[in-house]
């Protein structure tokens, strides 16, 4: 379902296309379509992104919803047959630390690697936000001088 300058826009390419005796399919639809609102350029340029993609700052669900994102514009990566060159390409941009623990168990389901990915990566961060608090907390009373110095030395 078109809207405003869209439907406008599918009017006059629909007109254009049966004035030349043009056969109207979903395939040339999308084709005028995405020639209209996607250019090549910006797929090629999604499809760079997506190669390039690493996990950085992201959580593995954020890198994960990236990761599918950007997916479709590498048609290769969703084929029947690419699963395990999805999950290669996937566990490649992970952090290092997380592709050390789930390398080894050599997953092949997709979502079966970002699930337990991401239940490995939420794990350690609140494993690291409970160590950090309890460090805060000890470190919050202490007095940083030497045991040996009296507060009337200098």
């Amino acid at each position: 379902m078109l809207a405003e300058e869209a439907e406008y826009w599918w009017e006059n390419t629909r007109q254009r296309l049966e004035a030349a005796s043009a056969a109207i399919t979903w395939e040339g639809f999308r084709e005028e379509f995405l020639g209209k609102y996607f250019p090549v350029d910006v797929r090629n340029k999604k499809e760079i992104e997506f190669l390039e993609l690493k996990q950085g700052n992201m959580s593995v669900a954020d890198y994960a919803a990236k990761f599918e994102e950007l997916s479709r514009f590498c048609p290769n990566y969703n084929d029947v047959g690419a699963e395990g060159s999805k999950c290669v390409k996937f566990e490649g941009g992970l952090h290092p630390e997380i592709k050390q623990f789930i390398g080894y168990q050599e997953i092949h389901q997709f979502s079966m690697l970002v699930n337990k990915c991401r239940i490995y990566d939420e794990d350690s961060r609140a494993r690291s936000t409970y160590y950090k608090s309890i460090n805060d907390k000890k470190s919050k009373g202490q007095d940083r001088r030497k045991p040996y110095e009296s507060s009337t030395d200098k």
